[in-house]
């Protein structure tokens, strides 16, 4: 009884029932009521100068062995560490930072971007009457999630990359067509070409419209357009001037059809190519040449008359010159 009570003398007891410990005990507790957690200080180190936390329930009736500073029936403690300064905590949220976002590339890389190249290779190879079965609701899908995940830069690099290998294999296979059937073949090519573009710039829309447009001031469609230029046009232009040219002195050599497709996909290209050949591209494409002048007018009729002769030795019927309008003149 002596010793429970001497037990008893080091602990104080307030008007809330709390108790505090007495100097001599080696733990110190703050509790309060309604089975709040309970904070326990523990002396740690030399001196005691470090304490660590271990949080428990009211409800336990021990804490701590009061001699080894270890929770009874427990064998972990929830210690609580020390602040970290500012530039831990900044090496911290940097490393979080650049782990998130290798992840997130990691999974572009891996998930996002292959089915996308996939769609994209097959968009290219179609021809216009092929039917393709592609989901573009998918890909639209792929392309916002690149977007929101801030890879509009990656994408776009990737975009312009693939459809650039294409068009290379492109020029190869032009380069290997015989000369007489290079008018023909880089038709097939620019128009299946711009078909696919067609099909390629609506779900790469917003890719357009929050990149490429808003960042870079910049066209996806005209971008796309310039590859082909650059790639493809500009290797053959010289050669297509030549064939042209020719071609067009010659009625019938070439289907009307094909010329007209090819010189107005060379002035969409590059209208500066218009001026290598402007005779050629105003047969085509409207206000080419330099607007009328009144004073050129006699000239404008001389050219006319030339021109019929020109046809008219050349075999072209002038017509029934008897439903000709008679003169007012006697």
């Amino acid at each position: 009884m002596e010793a429970m009570e001497d037990d008893r003398s080091d602990v104080k007891d307030d008007h809330n029932h709390n108790y505090f410990a007495g100097s001599s005990s080696k733990v110190q507790t703050c509790s309060s009521s309604q089975q709040q957690p309970v904070c326990i200080a523990v002396p740690g180190g030399e001196g005691g100068s470090a304490r660590s936390f271990v949080c428990r329930s009211a409800l336990d009736s021990e804490f701590m062995d009061s001699d080894t500073g270890t929770e009874a029936g427990y064998d972990t403690e929830c210690a609580t560490p020390a602040p970290a300064s500012a530039q831990d905590k900044l090496t911290l949220d940097s490393t979080s930072k650049f782990r998130l976002n290798a992840t997130d590339v990691e999974d572009y890389r891996h998930n996002h971007w292959p089915n996308l190249e996939q769609a994209i290779e097959r968009l290219l190879i179609q021809k216009p009457t092929d039917q393709v079965s592609v989901s573009y609701a998918q890909i639209y899908s792929y392309v916002y999630k690149c977007v929101c995940q801030q890879h509009s830069e990656l994408l776009y690099n990737d975009l312009k990359s693939k459809i650039a290998n294409h068009l290379q294999r492109v020029s190869t296979e032009l380069n290997a067509v015989p000369l007489e059937n290079l008018i023909e073949s880089f038709n097939t090519a620019l128009t299946q070409y711009i078909s696919s573009l067609h099909c390629i710039v609506p779900v790469f829309l917003y890719l357009n419209k929050f990149y490429i447009e808003s960042k870079l001031n910049r066209d996806l469609k005209q971008d796309l357009m310039n590859l082909f230029a650059d790639h493809v046009a500009e290797k053959y232009v010289d050669r297509l001037m030549s064939l042209l040219i020719t071609a067009h002195m010659v009625p019938f050599k070439v289907q009307p059809s094909t010329m007209a497709s090819v010189v107005t996909g060379l002035y969409t290209l590059r209208p500066d190519w218009a001026l290598l050949a402007p005779a050629l591209f105003s047969d085509f494409i409207p206000q080419i040449n330099p607007p009328t002048v009144e004073s050129l007018l006699l000239d404008y009729a001389a050219r006319d008359q030339k021109l019929q002769l020109e046809l008219s030795m050349s075999g072209f019927p002038r017509g029934d010159q008897s439903l000709k309008r008679a003169s007012d003149e006697p």
